[in-house]
């Protein structure tokens, strides 16, 4: 069972941003960098009720990383309510960030706090800004309102323009191995981890993807224990998930990878010249936005015939 109460494997960085807090001395822009689905956004949720939950019932407990699902605060940002917090992100049927949400955002930030607490203003992935999105908020984050905090996110690896980098102070996040397994054994209520088929499994996954995949299969009646990279890939076509289902859309590379990770190791590098081939005609596909559909058609006739 989910459970985005309980923060694990950021231990450190949190324990240094509260430091920084006591002392009064925390940046009023963080960016918070690592690879994507390792819980950055998640951390910020959890650092902001830690602030706001400080003079409230059910306080945040810095000890154990954990929100008490009871907290006022907690509950109003739940329910996108919280006066005091201010959330950016993409929406599912646009390309990028807008300058309309960004207009809105300064509105947030001109308005006078009634409560006298910090407000926080969270931007989920910085990447999805434009150049004109980023221009309005370069003029509003260069000179915040007091006692006004700026968090954002970045996947690394995804581009984030260089003037907004700069004005902010850089955190970067990982998670070693170990933190991976909690997580996603925590999220299941079980020691899963450990039966994972030796084909989902690398040092590259992160938990978010771990989590959504054997979801994914739980969904389709799939067995995560030994099923097969190749078999997954003929049930994506299949069934066409690879354009209806929006995380095999999103995280169809890297299924990609998985399958030519296997297939190196068991060829002895014969298969580099087809993944160089492959990986090239996928991303312009996705540059260009044309059909996948031959894509796939190819890579089956090519791959999985066998």
């Amino acid at each position: 069972m989910k459970n985005i109460n309980k923060l694990i494997g950021h231990n450190y960085l949190f324990q240094h941003l509260i430091e920084l807090s006591q002392k009064n001395i925390l940046p009023s822009k963080i960016l918070l960098s690592g690879e994507k689905g390792i819980g950055k956004f998640l951390f910020s949720s959890h650092y902001v009720n830690y602030i706001l939950s400080q003079n409230e019932e059910y306080k945040y407990d810095s000890e154990n990383l954990e929100i008490n699902n009871k907290n006022k605060s907690y509950l109003l940002f739940n329910n996108n309510t919280n006066p005091n917090i201010f959330l950016i992100n993409k929406k599912d049927d646009k390309k990028n960030i807008e300058i309309s949400q960004i207009r809105e955002m300064i509105k947030f930030q001109n308005n006078s706090s009634f409560n006298n607490k910090s407000r926080f203003i969270i931007i989920d992935n910085a990447s999805d800004l434009n150049i004109y999105s980023t221009n309005a908020l370069l003029k509003s984050i260069e000179h915040p309102n007091n006692n006004v905090f700026y968090i954002l996110t970045h996947n690394s690896g995804s581009l984030i323009q260089d003037t907004l980098k700069s004005r902010c102070i850089e955190f970067k996040m990982f998670l070693n191995i170990s933190s991976c397994k909690l997580i996603i054994n925590d999220y299941f209520a079980k020691n899963i981890y450990d039966s994972l088929s030796e084909d989902l499994v690398n040092y590259y996954n992160n938990p978010s993807f771990t989590i959504s995949l054997i979801n994914y299969l739980n969904e389709n009646s799939l067995n995560y224990k030994t099923i097969k990279i190749e078999d997954l890939i003929r049930l994506i076509i299949k069934k066409n998930d690879y354009t209806k289902n929006k995380f095999i859309n999103n995280n169809i590379n890297f299924l990609i990878e998985l399958f030519f990770y296997k297939k190196i190791v068991l060829t002895n590098n014969m298969a580099f010249k087809l993944k160089k081939y492959f990986y090239l005609k996928l991303n312009q596909i996705k540059k260009y936005n044309l059909d996948m559909e031959s894509f796939f058609i190819e890579f089956q006739q090519r791959l999985l015939s066998e």
